[in-house]
């Protein structure tokens, strides 16, 4: 005489919190992915005591230690930019640019010369020249914390 039992196991088990799990994961690494856009390009910023934290990313222009331009760069395989074409890049992006601020973050690194950031200067100028004054951009220069 066979005893049968009135509970049945189930060998399945519920998938219906995976796409939770998946959805927080997929959050995380695009929240992440984020903090990873101020090192671009690897510099080394000169040091302040005085620095504010930027709430909003606007134009962004990179001068690394071998003298190299980069405008908005996506990644540390970004190609740099040659002098001669930078007022013509710069255009392109103010053209899309939507931004209230206007406003030009320079980033380069503590051993440029400063020649390098006056002749961006002058780039700025010649990209001011071209507007409206009150759709001029301002230059900001980055600056790491002192320790």
């Amino acid at each position: 005489m066979a005893i049968k039992l009135q509970n049945k196991r189930s060998a399945e088990f519920s998938t219906a919190s995976m796409s939770d799990l998946v959805f927080l994961l997929l959050i995380f690494f695009m929240i992440t992915s984020t903090f990873v856009a101020p090192n671009a390009i690897n510099l080394l910023l000169p040091k302040s005591d005085a620095g504010k934290q930027l709430a909003s990313r606007n134009i962004e222009v990179y001068i690394d230690a071998d003298k190299n331009y980069y405008v908005n760069p996506k990644s540390r395989q970004a190609e740099p930019v040659p002098y001669e074409e930078l007022l013509f890049v710069l255009q392109g992006v103010v053209e899309t640019d939507n931004s209230d601020q206007r406003i030009i973050i320079l980033r380069s690194d503590k051993t440029v010369p400063v020649e390098c950031v006056v002749a961006f200067f002058d780039v700025l100028n010649a990209l001011n020249a071209g507007l409206d004054e009150t759709q001029r951009y301002k230059l900001l220069l980055a600056t790491e914390a002192k320790s």
